[in-house]
């Protein structure tokens, strides 16, 4: 009997295996996701890798060096800095040169950015518990390890180059 991926995209055969089943679904249902977040985002001119760098420098409560963001980012970003930039350009983060290293620059959120942040909190919270508010606690924390341990092989392959 065919799974519930295997009819959506209308399948005629089985998968070659579990695996490329599994990676499919997770790549299939990271695109619904991701397409929903990011129309989300987009009502508050955000996209999601800016809200990223916001929730980052709100979580630490101080100015951050902007590689340590990048090191801190959910996706990986190639230009933070341009990334920086369209923050600063909507007036949500203020950049600084490091005094002692001027190759350093710290990036710290303004008032307008936590006001910002303040607005999306609740609906944000909504929007997960819409995608994902189905499951169980239980079944979301079995999802989350099933998820890392997915994910341990390709990071110490990753760290390894």
């Amino acid at each position: 009997m065919a799974g519930q991926l295997q009819r959506e995209l209308k399948k005629r055969k089985p998968f070659d295996s579990p695996e490329f089943e599994a990676i499919l679904n997770l790549l299939r249902t990271a695109d619904l996701f991701q397409n929903r977040i990011g129309r989300f985002f987009r009502e508050f001119g955000l996209t999601s890798s800016q809200y990223n760098v916001l929730r980052i420098l709100r979580g630490e409560g101080k100015p951050l060096p902007s590689l340590e963001i990048a090191d801190r980012m959910v996706q990986v970003v190639p230009g933070i800095t341009g990334l920086i930039d369209r923050l600063e350009k909507q007036e949500l983060v203020k950049r600084q040169r490091c005094t002692e290293d001027r190759r350093i620059v710290y990036v710290e959120l303004t008032k307008k950015a936590t006001k910002l942040l303040d607005e999306i909190d609740e609906p944000d919270r909504a929007l997960h518990n819409e995608l994902i508010g189905h499951l169980t606690p239980a079944e979301l924390k079995s999802f989350s390890r099933l998820l890392e341990k997915a994910r341990t092989r390709s990071q110490l392959e990753q760290d390894a180059k």
